[in-house]
């Protein structure tokens, strides 16, 4: 990676924010604001030397940012548009930067793991121009050569920056990531309201995040069908346990669901899957990855994320359901001569029964009752 040091952040901040639901800088965000949201991400991911750009509405602004190891400069021709803020915000570029992420404001779902293989793909690749591509659409924050900074600056063109980067596109690379954030902005008030769902769910990829990440591991069909249907037994189980009172995350259920064997077929498939999720920046995800094919005993059978997927996951046979006697019938069938893993399969099959026996005596029902319409 380059050194930190050398990459800068520009965040544009001067916009009317006209079709949002307030000025979108401020708009509240997990206890903070949008922006300083926004900017956390960046030193998250170390970048420590950032200029935002404000205008519209600096006089609000420009307390909040006082608070924060951030350069201001001010545009007061933010009514030209967006362009004009990426050339204010070039101009006033610390000399020894080499490159620099531009970044909107209101797009603070953008993850600090996106930035740092941003700057090591750069850097590999010796491109002008790094581009964020979630599913095949580039998003932010480019990281964009500083050498490019005086074209910038002085371009009248038509088209603004896209035009003007267009013409360095033989210099550009496209850097595929597993992150939605990077295609998400506040621009309406429905914008709005997923950035504040998605946020709260920040800790586990979505559901696109996941269908990313399986893709781009090239997991076998069959093990995303299995994996999309232990997400669905989990899920449905979580939501009947939250009707009585559970505070179970369902988001949490179904991205562990959905990923919890991409490493199927791999030598210590578990772990390995785990230590992969991690590696994504989903500890509390890999977590439950690590232990959905063995988990230990709980003292009065705890029901938690965890514990669902483990037994869904020994509720499903390749993409079918399956009862709990025909699911380890299997297992014991394939090892019927090794003793050792047939007390393996054993034990597996006594916490599967317990965590089955606790949920039926919490709901008051069968568990084929609640997954049957899976």
């Amino acid at each position: 990676m380059r050194p930190a040091s050398r990459l800068a952040g520009l965040v544009l901040a001067a916009g009317r924010s006209s079709r949002a639901p307030g000025f979108k800088p401020l708009l509240p965000l997990g206890g903070t604001t949008v922006i300083e949201t926004t900017l956390g991400l960046l030193r998250r991911a170390g970048v420590s030397d950032i200029t935002v750009v404000v205008g519209h509405n600096a006089a609000e602004l420009l307390p909040v940012l006082s608070r924060l190891p951030v350069r201001c400069v001010l545009n007061a021709d933010y009514d030209a548009g967006m362009f004009s803020s990426v050339v204010a915000g070039v101009k006033a570029l610390p000399a020894d930067a080499e490159a620099f992420f531009l970044l909107p404001a209101d797009m603070p779902l953008v993850r600090s793991h996106t930035v740092r293989l941003l700057a090591r793909s750069a850097a590999k690749a010796g491109a002008d121009v790094a581009y964020p591509v979630f599913q095949g659409e580039r998003g932010h924050p480019p990281l964009i050569a500083a050498r490019l900074a005086p074209a910038i600056a002085s371009w009248d063109g038509d088209g603004g920056l896209r035009a003007l980067l267009a013409r360095h596109e033989a210099a550009a690379c496209d850097v595929a990531v597993v992150d939605e954030g990077v295609t998400l902005d506040i621009d309406t008030p429905d914008d709005y309201r997923l950035i504040v769902e998605r946020y709260a769910g920040r800790l586990y990829p979505s559901r696109r995040e996941c269908d990313a990440i399986l893709a781009r591991l090239a997991v076998p069909g069959a093990v995303v069908r299995h994996c999309a249907a232990v997400a669905g037994v989990a899920g449905a189980i979580a939501s009947r346990l939250n009707r009585t009172g559970f505070c179970l995350d369902e988001g949490l259920i179904t991205a562990a669901g959905l990923l919890h064997d991409l490493a199927k077929g791999r030598p210590d498939h578990t772990r390995r899957g785990a230590r992969i999720i991690k590696s994504l920046g989903y500890p509390a995800v890999a977590a439950i990855a690590a232990v959905h094919h063995e988990i230990a005993p709980a003292a009065g059978q705890q029901l938690d994320e965890a514990a669902l997927i483990y037994l869904a996951d020994k509720l499903v046979k390749n993409d079918g359901i399956v009862s709990l006697d025909e699911r380890f019938a299997c297992s014991r069938e394939k090892f019927a001569v090794d003793a050792v893993a047939q007390a393996a399969i054993a034990g597996r099959q006594a916490q599967a029964r317990r965590i089955a026996a606790e949920v039926e005596r919490v709901l008051g029902i069968n568990l084929a009752e609640v997954v049957k319409t899976v």
